[in-house]
């Protein structure tokens, strides 16, 4: 997952989610975590003023969002692929309580 992701997710994805599954939980996946060590994928970044986002980032990012967990995964290399599909299963089956939102009055 790179920088410009991060725009994508908060600006694209996650509203229009948010808005058609509210009550949903969410799992926010870096993908492609074999690139973040790739040296040509950081030499075509750094042309282009871009980094890898950092494990860091996307905890803050997934707290941003309210989501129930941040995940990186590799397809390629099938590393925490099994993690993602097993969280994701638990996400469902076992979904954190929805918070009520406090009513500050009541008419009647």
């Amino acid at each position: 997952m790179f920088v410009q992701s991060q725009a994508v997710v908060l600006e694209g994805w996650y509203p229009e989610v948010r808005h058609h599954c509210p009550n949903t939980p969410i799992i926010l996946v870096g993908t492609k975590l074999d690139l973040r060590d790739d040296k040509d994928t950081i030499e075509k970044l750094k042309e282009k003023k871009l980094t890898p986002i950092t494990y860091p980032q996307g905890l803050a990012m997934a707290k941003e969002i309210g989501a129930v967990k941040y995940l990186e995964c590799s397809a390629l290399t099938q590393r925490g692929l099994k993690t993602v599909f097993d969280e994701a299963i638990r996400a469902v089956l076992c979904p954190p309580p929805v918070k009520k939102r406090k009513r500050k009055c009541l008419l009647l």
